[in-house]
């Protein structure tokens, strides 16, 4: 479900220089003047991007800001001698750190439902507004949501919410479909916090570094996290991290991609992730149902494919069509969240449509696999989807017992002849895996 894009090594060369790498998080403020630059320039731009009055870079991730931000409304609430609102709202289209930040950040957490169209259901939501009013903290909204469609009635929502006495925060996790088209503020919400590892460029996987610092309305202003060590301009208290701007070598990534896009850069980049994004649901609307479209007809940023009925009809499982995209060389989409049995897919601007296509088709190739299984002519145990992934050894040993052919295993589309990715590893039982963790640690008596 993470936005993940072209890490441009122009972008990366700064890590890359000893003025950035090795300067000491508290190394004297006169030492330290062009990161101060770096900082204050950063904010501004990501205080234009989004429209709010003032952002704080310490937030470590995207749940560390989520975290941050939930502590700012709080303290607001609390200066103003409501120290009752405890209650949060968090539909069930939003992003799945939610619930977890809104906890740890000492809420009680009320579940709004969505329509049909994967939509907040505003009904719902006034009923709960109106039956938490004396109590209502805030609200936490996914936009776009993790079900990939705009929330036509946005505004709407933060009204209502605004009413009741509560905040409005938003998950920034989709901001790289809203850069340079809409900014959340205008439209009602009072915090956001935005993951530079996803929408501006920093990579992320296998445990970070992640960046995600919030922006706030100006009357969370006071709230945002400070530092007891540092002035960071947020006072001393609310610090969320050890460093008083997080991992601040990192920034140098999102600063040069911002100032590399510029507006009308960033807002096409943007543009192209929606079009990439419907490209795909299009081109697949034949072979795999879309689940939730806007009210137009389109999604957003991404979409969730439906693969739910495979497992009656041919008995093959969600899991079973991503590890046979490894086979097409591919690395499979997000699976079974936030629907169960789906496929979420998010391309992003950085693919080319020759990209676009060559996915889509191997989708419909294993889409045609699975008719075989469904017609008969192919056995629903012994194929190439649950055989999956074909590691090189699998095809070069002398004994093949399967009734598909070697070439089907390994190269069932025309392009893998000439760039095959070869899966290290065959199929694993990773439920079984999840359930009983094996130790890889040496045994003290080892270390005699």
């Amino acid at each position: 479900s993470c936005t993940m894009k072209l890490n441009a090594t122009s972008e990366m060369l700064p890590l890359s220089w000893p003025e950035v790498t090795d300067m000491h998080p508290f190394a004297p403020a006169d030492q330290a003047r062009g990161y101060r630059e770096l900082f204050s320039d950063l904010e501004k731009v990501l205080a234009e991007i989004t429209g709010f009055d003032a952002v704080s870079l310490q937030p470590n991730a995207g749940s560390q800001g989520e975290y941050s931000g939930l502590i700012a409304i709080q303290r607001y609430h609390h200066s103003r001698g409501e120290k009752n609102r405890r209650v949060c709202l968090i539909p069930k289209s939003a992003h799945g750190t939610n619930p977890a930040s809104a906890v740890m950040a000492g809420y009680k957490v009320v579940a709004v439902e969505c329509d049909t169209g994967g939509n907040i259901s505003l009904e719902d939501l006034k009923r709960k507004t109106a039956e938490y009013a004396a109590v209502l903290g805030a609200i936490m909204i996914t936009y776009p949501s993790t079900h990939g469609v705009f929330e036509e009635e946005i505004v709407e929502i933060c009204e209502t919410v605004h009413a009741a006495g509560g905040q409005v925060y938003l998950d920034g996790a989709n901001l790289n479909a809203l850069v340079g088209l809409a900014k959340p503020a205008q439209f009602g919400a009072d915090v956001c916090h935005f993951n530079l590892h996803k929408t501006f460029c920093i990579p992320h996987g296998g445990g970070g570094p992640g960046m995600g610092p919030i922006g706030v309305k100006a009357h969370l202003k006071d709230f945002l996290p400070g530092h007891p060590l540092v002035d960071n301009g947020a006072g001393s208290e609310g610090a969320v991290a050890a460093a008083p701007w997080g991992s601040a070598s990192i920034l140098t990534i999102p600063w040069v991609y911002m100032r590399t896009m510029g507006a009308v850069g960033l807002k096409h980049a943007s543009e192209m992730a929606i079009l990439n994004a419907n490209y795909i649901a299009e081109r697949l609307k034949n072979y795999y149902p879309v689940v939730y479209r806007g009210v137009r007809g389109r999604v957003a940023h991404e979409c969730i494919l439906d693969l739910r009925k495979l497992k009656k009809s041919a008995g093959v499982e969600v899991e079973d069509v991503a590890k046979r995209l490894m086979d097409y060389g591919f690395h499979a989409p997000t699976v079974s969240w936030p629907v169960p049995g789906t496929l979420m897919i998010e391309p992003t601007e950085s693919e080319s449509k020759a990209e676009l296509d060559r996915f889509c088709e191997a989708m419909i190739s294993i889409r045609a696999e699975i008719r075989e299984i469904e017609e008969g002519k192919m056995d629903r145990n012994d194929n190439p989807l649950k055989n999956a992934p074909h590691t090189a050894d699998m095809i070069a040993a002398s004994d093949w017992s399967h009734p598909y052919s070697r070439e089907q295993a390994a190269y069932p589309a025309p392009w893998l002849k000439d760039y095959k990715f070869w899966p290290a590893t065959g199929r694993v039982d990773a439920a079984y895996g999840d359930r009983n963790l094996v130790c890889c640690a040496t045994a003290v008596e080892g270390f005699n």
